[in-house]
């Protein structure tokens, strides 16, 4: 039986690999097929998709990955934000500089 098209963005949310979820895929069919008694109606792709995002939610909670993602999102924000303040400095010195009347003007 073939895989939904999703199945690798769902197994990458999971943080699952695609043979893996793979399997769990054909466990939800074999599931859903025994809930419904049906194979291929929306009552039975249904089912069989509850079933595998599920499945993929006890997979993901046995993993012992260490979530390291949001740690590097802070650290990227963290070394942003000297360059932000000088970028502000620069604007409001350019503003004050510009309302200033810029530089003098001299007749000749």
């Amino acid at each position: 039986m073939k895989t939904p098209k999703l199945l690798p963005w769902y197994a990458r949310k999971a943080g699952v690999p695609i043979e893996r979820a793979e399997v769990l895929w054909a466990k939800a069919v074999r599931q859903a097929t025994d809930e419904t008694g049906w194979v291929g109606n929306a009552e039975f792709w249904g089912a069989s998709m509850d079933i595998f995002r599920q499945l993929l939610d006890d997979e993901k909670a046995s993993l012992c990955a260490p979530r390291v993602s949001p740690l590097l999102r802070l650290q990227r924000r963290l070394w942003r934000l000297p360059l932000l303040a000088l970028e502000d400095l620069m604007m409001a010195s350019r503003t004050r500089w510009l309302r200033s009347g810029g530089f003098p003007r001299i007749s000749v």
